[in-house]
């Protein structure tokens, strides 16, 4: 009812502007539960505190990575079983209990313990709301709709940067100061929940499910009516040719399409990881302080970091719209390539100048330039986009899965190559890395770019078994 009273307020135009800000908070919490560890480790790491090594800095990294891999892969699944609403309002809860948990950690065992669980709440959040997001939106606002959580994503880590800055500035003295950091994300997870609870359910989820009066009247609520009929037709067509849709599993990845559309989900995925950006995102302060700043002075140069981000993000979904996601996806990864190779060459070049620290702060700049403004918003976009409605959770949290399992091996690894071969050799096996996605995007990435999602499965059914009959006769043959 409260629902329904909320709709009749409001033009479908700013109905669907409250769903997006409301789920998109999210995106906030995964970019603030990622960047804060930013400014804290330093603090965490003191002896009358959790006295971390490099190993053990890794450790607390990436245990909030692994269960986001968890999280990513098993919340598609429950999206898709128990809805995208209901899922994404258990997730709230998840955040909060494990933001709490993580402030007061007494120890490492236990700050590993509710890094995992925030993992889990992250990992399902970064595979449930650009799915959600994408269902929810008009094909022609689609882009833009769904990268607003990108910006989301890396507005939060703005915010942990700033926050990270202003605390470590003005507590530095005193020890615990990184609990004040973790503490903050409750903020936002207690706005996730009150937010999800005012947004209707995804009316191709409900489709799916043999909801279709409540299906129809979703889109009612978010689409002028006769586009709201329209809309309803394609969905209920879609829906007639996926009778199972209900049981999706990993089976359904048996047919030859859908196993080519999974691979390039997780290679879209796997790209923009090893990018290297969250050694940037993670670690930034430790690169800064590398380079030849002060901590103090690292964390408050970082915020230009999150500034740029920030910024770079407007940007790109200003394009994403009127770009194709492919060529777009191409520039960004060339643009953060050719920046790793500059930081790799001058930090050997310059080695103990003054100039050094403000080379690598410029190229980091640019660096998320590229990322933030390219390759982040259309990396969510076009997994968002590939997967038919019937394995769309699963085929989203698949990919997604990959994504984080690939940031938890950075994330482990990346200070203990700092800490053994420098900051030159690092970078430059990010800058081979970087080729080899280019490469990929490049031979294997289709366009997705101006078409319905039940536009694009047809097409990508079309295409994909066709390339396999052709592959089967040829072999025949």
């Amino acid at each position: 009812m409260s629902n329904q009273g909320v709709a009749k307020r409001r033009s479908p135009k700013s109905f669907l502007q409250l769903i997006m800000i409301s789920a998109t908070f999210g995106g906030l919490l995964f970019g603030y539960d990622t960047g804060v560890l930013n400014g804290a480790l330093p603090f965490m790491s003191a002896e009358d505190q959790l006295n971390l090594t490099p190993v053990t800095e890794g450790l607390v990294t990436s245990s909030l990575l692994i269960g986001a891999a968890i999280g990513a892969f098993f919340g598609g699944r429950l999206a898709d079983k128990y809805g995208r609403r209901k899922t994404i309002l258990n997730l709230a809860l998840l955040f909060l209990l494990a933001a709490i948990g993580t402030a007061l950690a007494p120890n490492v065992t236990v700050m590993v313990i509710f890094r995992l669980f925030l993992g889990l709440a992250v990992g399902g959040a970064s595979s449930m709301v650009p799915p959600f997001l994408a269902e929810m939106a008009p094909a022609e606002k689609r882009g833009r709709m769904v990268t607003q959580n990108e910006l989301m994503i890396v507005g939060g880590q703005f915010l942990a940067y700033v926050f990270n800055a202003i605390l470590g500035v003005t507590m530095a003295d005193t020890g615990h100061v990184w609990r004040y950091m973790l503490i903050i994300c409750a903020i936002p997870a207690i706005a996730l929940f009150i937010g999800m609870l005012v947004v209707p359910e995804s009316p191709r989820w409900l489709a799916a499910k043999g909801r279709q009066a409540e299906a129809l009247e979703v889109l009612k609520r978010i689409r002028d009516p006769k586009r709201a009929e329209s809309e309803f037709k394609e969905i209920q067509e879609a829906v007639k040719k996926d009778v199972n849709a209900e049981k999706s599993s990993l089976k359904d990845f048996a047919a030859p399409w859908l196993k080519r559309i999974l691979l390039i989900g997780i290679g879209v995925a796997v790209v923009n990881q090893i990018t290297g950006v969250n050694s940037i995102m993670y670690y930034g302060t430790q690169i800064l302080v590398e380079s030849g700043f002060g901590t103090q002075a690292a964390l408050v140069a970082n915020i230009a970091n999150g500034a740029i981000s920030v910024i770079a993000c407007c940007v790109g979904i200003y394009f994403v719209g009127k770009v194709n996601r492919r060529p777009m996806l191409i520039v960004g990864l060339v643009g953060t390539t050719t920046s790793l190779l500059l930081i790799a060459i001058f930090s050997n070049v310059l080695a103990g100048t003054d100039a050094l620290p403000y080379v690598v702060l410029s190229l980091t700049v640019t660096f998320l330039a590229f990322m933030q403004g390219s390759v982040g918003p259309v990396t969510w976009l076009v997994i968002a986009e590939l997967f038919p409605q019937k394995v769309r959770g699963i085929g989203a949290g698949i990919s997604v899965f990959f994504l984080w399992i690939v940031n938890a091996i950075i994330g482990f690894s990346f200070p203990i190559l700092l800490g053994t071969i420098g900051l030159s050799a690092t970078f430059f096996v990010f800058v081979g890395l970087g080729v080899a996605g280019i490469w990929f995007v490049y031979k294997c990435m289709p366009e997705t770019n101006g078409k319905s999602l039940e536009e694009l499965e047809v097409e990508f059914r079309a295409k994909y078994d066709s390339v396999e009959v052709a592959s089967e006769v040829k072999n025949a043959q």
